[in-house]
Parts: C-alpha cells; structure tokens; sequence
C-alpha cells in the first residue's frame, strides 16, 4: 500500500485573493463547477493540463507558521486508518489526529516526517465513492 499527492496545500489569511494571484502565475483554473468566491475560506485552483490542484487554506493565526506548504496524501488502496498504522510503522509522528470530528468516517491525520515537515492523510478515493460525509 502506498499514496499518492492529492493535493499541495498553502496555510493563508485571504484564501481567495491568494488563489486568484496564484491563479494567474500559474494559468490554473477554478475547480469545475466550484468556482473560487471573495470570502471562501478555502480555494482550490488546477492544472488543466495535469490535474495538480493547489489548496489556499485561511487558517486563524495571526502570525502564519514557517511550514505553510504541506502534502495532503490519499490511500492508493484500503482505507485511510490503514494508512495511518502504516505510517506510524514507518516512523511517522502524529501531530493532530481530526477524524470523525464533523462526523463518522470525516476528518485526517497529521503527521510530520523525520525532519518535521507536516503532511496529511486524508480518506482515499474509495472511501469518497462510498459516500462517506467530509
């Protein structure tokens, strides 16, 4: 079992403007059929041509943390506890653990990497297809 980038993530204070800016540099566009809006806490913008997709995260701190930049990681296969164990076998160190908080089957896990870059995992791409919410 292994995973794959589901996305690059950026901590910001202005989701928006900072998706429109990186918007333009980049030529990505707005997901399709979920526009980015002023206001949105969260923008995702994609290559058209290779699907990579940027997460512009609004996070609350005042001040924004050194580590701004983080993969989101999903399961190729099984399920995202799976994934967790075997991250933890690798030597992964959890950081935040948000499952289930906006109810069963929701949320991911944070860890960081020997050298303390954080990443998360995320439900994999059967979990989504099941219907489970978040």
């Amino acid at each position: 079992m292994t995973s794959f980038v589901s996305h690059t993530t950026i901590d910001c204070h202005h989701a928006y403007e900072l998706s429109e800016w990186w918007k333009g540099l980049l030529g990505y566009v707005d997901v399709e059929d979920d526009p980015n809006e002023p206001g949105h806490e969260e923008c995702t913008i994609v290559d058209p041509g290779t699907g990579h997709s940027i997460l512009f995260l609004e996070v609350p701190d005042a001040e924004l943390p050194a580590k701004r930049i983080h993969f989101d990681l999903r399961p190729r296969e099984g399920s995202r506890d799976e994934e967790v164990e075997r991250v933890r076998a690798l030597g992964g160190r959890e950081v935040a653990d948000h499952r289930g908080e906006w109810g069963p089957g929701t949320g991911w896990v944070v860890f960081e990497d020997p050298e303390g870059n954080q990443f998360c995992i995320l439900r994999s791409p059967a979990e989504i297809d099941a219907g489970s919410a978040g």
